[in-house]
């Protein structure tokens, strides 16, 4: 791909009458402060509370978590100018959705029961978009190439947001994940998707120590990452429950960037529905629930995964209001949990 690119260059510039051994250096535009303050950029909207015009993005997880659930959620909440979860899109936008692996007729599931649970919809077909693998004669662009962001590019059309999910399918070249090698071409295309005055989120898997898989020097450029984990007190049973978390925020604070848990439920008419409470909330009423089944705070802690002074907050709190039939502190009392 470099060698075409670098021959199609030579060929522009023998017909421009430049000598082709002479690299091509672009012209560069310069501001003095002055211009530069006064410049009128365009003002970076909110598309969906965190997610601002002209941002970079990720969002990370293990496999089976709920990745693929949060880009669709997300890309329907910005196509209609609806929500997800506790974030709020202001207007519609129109979606491009890069899906690299999901079979059709899962993908077109998720799709229905989103639009069923739902009580908006993109104003036109042009606001949400699909490049999905079973639509096509060959195989899905790779973005570590030349070829294959411009095979992308094509279809862009004036999408404001582009969601690539995910970063192991739709970038397949260009070097081993943990080299920060293989991320530069895909960082190139992501800021010129930034200067022409869009947004795009990647989706992308974590590794086994947790953090997102491969180089950390994808996150260098990126306005937002969030996390999706597991509840310590998780069941397989359970569905899709997971906890979001913001690891980087660049234009977000306070209770903007407070972690939250999100759980698919259906509701009375056999819809498919979110719902979301914070962390903090759903920690307290599972040491609640623990205590009054008989744990101590040491056992409750370790049970949660969390600090011992926060189950001790949480058992004065729950005390106070009358929440826990008793508090023990020491051993745990015999008959009140198997063992």
């Amino acid at each position: 791909e470099t060698t075409l690119r670098e021959l199609d260059r030579s060929m522009a510039a023998v017909d421009a009458g430049i000598d082709a051994r002479r690299p091509i250096v672009p012209q560069l535009r310069v501001a003095n402060i002055q211009e530069l303050v006064a410049h009128e950029f365009p003002p970076r909207e909110k598309l969906l509370s965190w997610l601002v015009r002209q941002s970079l993005n990720m969002v990370y997880a293990w496999r089976g978590v709920g990745k693929t659930h949060v880009a669709l959620g997300i890309a329907y909440a910005c196509a209609t100018g609806g929500n997800f979860l506790c974030w709020e899109a202001e207007r519609p936008v129109k979606v491009l959705l890069l899906d690299g692996e999901m079979p059709g007729y899962s993908l077109q599931a998720r799709l229905s029961e989103i639009i069923d649970g739902s009580d908006k919809e993109p104003p036109d077909s042009s606001y949400f978009r699909i490049v999905t693998p079973d639509l096509q004669t060959g195989a899905m662009p790779d973005l570590a190439t030349l070829g294959g962001q411009m095979a992308v590019d094509a279809v862009m059309a004036d999408a404001e947001l582009v969601i690539v999910d995910n970063l192991s399918s739709l970038v397949r070249s260009g070097g081993r994940e943990n080299d920060a090698e293989s991320w530069l071409s895909v960082a190139e295309w992501a800021l010129q998707q930034r200067q022409a005055g869009r947004s795009v989120l990647f989706i992308h898997h974590s590794g086994k120590n947790g953090q997102q898989r491969g180089t950390s020097k994808r996150e260098d450029l990126l306005d937002v990452v969030i996390s999706l984990k597991r509840p310590a007190d998780y069941d397989p049973s359970q569905g899709a429950r997971f906890e979001v978390h913001f690891e980087k925020a660049r234009h977000l604070s306070g209770e903007e960037v407070d972690p939250i848990e999100a759980t698919l439920t259906t509701d009375m008419s056999g819809r498919h529905v979110w719902t979301w409470r914070k962390v903090t909330e759903s920690t307290f009423d599972r040491i609640v629930d623990l205590l009054n089944e008989g744990l101590t705070r040491a056992e409750v802690a370790d049970e949660l995964q969390v600090n011992r002074s926060t189950v001790t907050k949480a058992a004065r709190k729950a005390e106070a209001q009358g929440l826990v039939k008793s508090i023990s502190t020491g051993k745990r009392r015999e008959g009140n949990r198997d063992e």
